[in-house]
């Protein structure tokens, strides 16, 4: 940004001095006698008090009410189940039989990857409609919804109330979990979009760990407990409602989808710390006239837009990959293994308790080491971690019979598997939905991503009691090989986007297929970068754009 103007810090530009845009002048034209800023090169920006704000509320109020929610229900399923068999009781007369109440109970637990789905599919309606900011604070509605859905139904004798409240706590989780990253990706200065776009993943990591502390006995485990430690997440929803309306809308948002100039102008003043903004305008306005034939495009066409298949399918292999690497599997087993390993059964809480740990310094280790080391290096080592970790397990379970020790080895494994993803599968994958598509193109993309992330959840959820039943020890070796295949895809096909506009990631697909339809002899001297598939000149020169 300029250096011969003072920083705005957190609110808007003084009036007294002359701003680079004045009320009557939020036009976008070139400034006679200055040279255009080049977008991709000059356009950064320093970490300022309202970026760093925004991200931690909308991290705290939306992204952690995710991994505390995917948590909340394991330590006080005995008591959940007790109150669904003594409501029956009181209603018919006979308590319920071990498999309908089973059955009540996963769908109490599977209700939220449903409602997940069908929050993932209005990500597209909302973000158009009210904007990033104006649908993650309409979206907080649903968890005071759901809070009270969840915390009166044992005063009221209602198990549906419960379930109903994971449904309803599932389709904010969904709006969320796609929202968010595209917010803070639109709104973070290309040299901080790493950074801040993976801070959500930690605050989901700090959900899990928040959600098994409060589940220990001292605390809110007891049975008297259960639905306050249900409907806690009004708390944070209720602060992200009362707030978030005092941060400005995405500037490119206003700018491109809105043709809001002034409001643009306000918002990167504000953002960014600085009047100076001209340079960031003029890439956000060549992307406007990139788009200014192009609608918003549907999911239909986003799927049948040949221009964009390599990105739409990196979303549908990274998205698909983190949730079908089996880190649901491992959170499912962590206690069976940690029992096995000789742990005490009382101590099993407090084990699950380090494994939260665990997650939420690998979370912090990814965020603050992703603008240095790039996307594509936490990616590929963390698929490749967690593949070399889940062999591990499997010969673990295997061998612990004959060598005790190897039950050890099998406590070390499930801590690996838990750090490498959370070190980049985990946040990363939202992060590159975003970057890796123009605004037209972007809401579709995370509606495909989203929604694809809910269904691989929930059918891990369903088949692998019937996988593990059926493969044993073997049925890691699945999620072994997928997170393999990931790694090789990411290594051969998905670019670096780190430190690019929007505008040059989708110059370096255009190149690819460009590339890809030459002869293969000519072919071969070309693509020596990233794998087989990326050219070295796009990644180690600047040029301009058309």
């Amino acid at each position: 940004m300029g250096d011969s103007s003072e920083p705005a810090g957190p609110g808007l530009p003084s009036p007294s001095p002359p701003p680079t845009f004045p009320c009557s002048g939020c036009s976008l034209a070139p400034m006679v006698g200055k040279e255009t800023p080049r977008p991709g090169r000059d356009i950064t920006g320093h970490l300022t008090f309202p970026l760093l704000s925004v991200t931690l509320l909308v991290s705290f109020g939306s992204s952690m009410l995710y991994g505390y929610n995917l948590a909340v229900v394991n330590s006080p399923a005995v008591h959940i189940k007790a109150f669904y068999n003594t409501t029956w009781s009181q209603r018919y007369g006979h308590g319920l039989a071990p498999g309908p109440l089973t059955l009540l109970y996963s769908l109490t637990v599977s209700t939220f990857s449903l409602g997940g789905l069908v929050g993932s599919l209005l990500v597209g309606v909302l973000v158009e409609r009210y904007g990033r900011n104006g649908a993650l604070s309409r979206s907080s509605l649903l968890v005071l919804l759901a809070g009270g859905f969840m915390g009166f139904s044992r005063e009221l004798g209602s198990p549906e109330m419960v379930i109903i409240g994971r449904c309803i706590t599932g389709i904010h989780s969904g709006i969320c979990l796609s929202v968010v990253p595209l917010y803070l990706g639109e709104i973070a200065p290309k040299n901080l979009r790493g950074f801040l776009g993976l801070v959500p993943s930690i605050f989901i990591c700090l959900g899990v760990f928040s959600a098994q502390v409060l589940g220990l006995p001292e605390l809110l485990g007891e049975d008297r407990f259960w639905p306050l430690f249900l409907s806690v997440v009004v708390i944070p929803a209720s602060l992200q409602l009362l707030l978030l309306h005092c941060f400005p809308e995405s500037p490119r948002y206003l700018l491109i989808e809105r043709d809001d100039v002034c409001g643009t102008t306000r918002a990167l003043c504000r953002f960014l710390g600085t009047p100076d903004v001209q340079g960031v305008i003029e890439e956000m306005k060549e992307e406007q006239q990139s788009l200014s034939s192009v609608e918003m495009v549907s999911v239909w066409q986003l799927l049948w837009d040949r221009s964009v298949h390599w990105q739409t399918l990196s979303v549908v292999v990274v998205n698909a990959g983190m949730q079908l690497s089996g880190i649901d599997a491992i959170w499912f087993y962590t206690n069976t293994i940690f029992e096995k390993a000789g742990i005490p059964i009382s101590q099993i809480p407090y084990a699950t308790v380090g494994t939260g740990t665990v997650e939420v310094v690998a979370g912090l280790i990814g965020c603050f080491t992703i603008e240095k080391l790039g996307r594509r290096p936490l990616l590929i080592a963390g698929f490749c971690v967690m593949g070399i970790c889940l062999a591990g397990i499997t010969v673990s379970l295997l061998l612990q019979t004959t060598l005790p020790w190897m039950c050890y080895v099998g406590v070390v494994c499930v801590i690996g598997t838990i750090a490498g993803f959370c070190m980049g599968p985990a946040g990363v994958p939202f992060l590159m939905t975003a970057e890796l598509f123009t605004q037209s193109h972007r809401p579709a993309a995370y509606i495909v991503g989203g929604s694809l992330n809910w269904l691989c959840n929930f059918t891990i959820g369903f088949i692998f009691p019937f996988l593990q039943m059926s493969a044993g020890a073997f049925c890691f070796l699945v999620f072994c090989g997928v997170c393999l295949l990931v790694a090789l895809y990411v290594y051969l096909v998905i670019p670096e986007t780190k430190n690019k506009t929007f505008m040059e990631i989708s110059h370096i697909f255009a190149t690819r297929r460009s590339f890809l339809s030459v002869p293969a002899h000519l072919r071969m001297k070309k693509l020596d970068g990233y794998g087989a598939l990326e050219s070295s000149s796009l990644e180690d020169k600047d040029f301009n754009l058309p």
